[in-house]
């Protein structure tokens, strides 16, 4: 076990290094900060070079994901707003979750691959997932560590099966695994713990093949629950921040539900973000006052 100032020598290292190399620039979205470079050093027991290794093949995904790369991925599909959100949280759910350690929660119950591909593309599904993906270390982890005065480098995971399925699992074996890579490969150390909930009888056959999928690492963070988890979970998550379906108090009822509204410290930055300044305040309070004088607009 590496002491703290073992570990704090090596980092500083690692960021010469990565620098020095061209592996990681001043601005890259994947973050530069302190946080993100021990997720790295820390997925691969602080070895320097094989640290190296994995952010280098980390950022070449995201230069070529989609065949666009991550950042213009990012910027064509909102993860938080784009058209066919809808059906696919009628799905497949996923969504992040309210203040202090984040909530990455995920419903496989509604999963039904062919009905969704009547609304969305294969591949922009895909392209839904990864960006999801990507908002955990792009706004939502840095959002929740301002909120909360303090790092935060890790959420919670927790997904329910509740309705699901073999046959459902046949159709989502593929996306599945593909998503348990890349949260390996391209974002370590970025879950604390995953509470798996409401798993069927079937999950037993289901966990076999999932199973070796995942390093030994991701394994010894997973909780696999049946129906009578609510004790766990809200050992875990203060009552007022988990959701109702999961049997806490949260319903975001003014947000259009737990799921949709995404609500945590990173919405309330975007909402900051794009509410008008005060010069475009003025503006419009002086374009209504004007189109009520003329007669252009009723008074409210």
């Amino acid at each position: 076990m590496l002491s703290e100032a073992q570990q704090a020598e090596i980092l500083t290292t690692f960021r010469e290094q990565v620098f020095g190399e061209g592996i990681l620039h001043e601005g890259d979205s994947i973050g530069t900060d302190d946080t993100t470079l021990l997720r790295f050093l820390r997925a691969r027991k602080f070895d320097i070079n094989e640290s190296k290794k994995m952010l280098k093949n980390c950022q070449h995904w995201r230069q070529t994901v989609g065949g666009v790369g991550l950042d213009q991925l990012y910027k064509d599909l909102d993860p938080y707003d784009y058209p066919e959100r809808k059906e696919v949280f009628k799905s497949w759910s996923m969504y992040f979750h309210k203040k202090g350690r984040p909530l990455n929660i995920q419903f496989f119950g509604g999963l039904n691959l062919p009905e969704l591909y009547k609304h969305i593309t294969p591949e922009k599904h895909w392209h839904a997932i990864v960006v999801n993906a990507d908002s955990l270390i792009r706004e939502v982890l840095p959002a929740a560590s301002r909120a909360a005065g303090r790092p935060i480098g890790q959420g919670l995971v927790v997904v329910d099966l509740k309705g699901f399925g073999l046959s459902q699992f046949w159709q989502v074996k593929s996306l599945a695994r593909d998503s348990f890579q890349i949260s390996q490969d391209y974002y370590p150390e970025t879950m604390g713990q995953l509470a798996i909930v409401n798993a069927p009888s079937s999950f037993t056959f289901i966990w076999g093949i999932v199973k070796p999928w995942l390093s030994k690492e991701t394994v010894a963070k997973v909780d696999i629950l049946g129906s009578d988890y609510q004790k766990v979970l809200l050992d875990l998550v203060d009552a007022e921040n988990l959701p109702e379906v999961l049997g806490g108090k949260c319903r975001c009822e003014l947000d259009g539900g737990c799921d949709l509204s995404g609500a945590g410290p990173w919405m309330e930055e975007r909402k900051a973000k794009n509410a008008p300044t005060t010069e475009e305040s003025r503006y419009e309070s002086g374009s209504n006052a004007f189109l009520v004088s003329s007669g252009l607009l009723g008074n409210p």
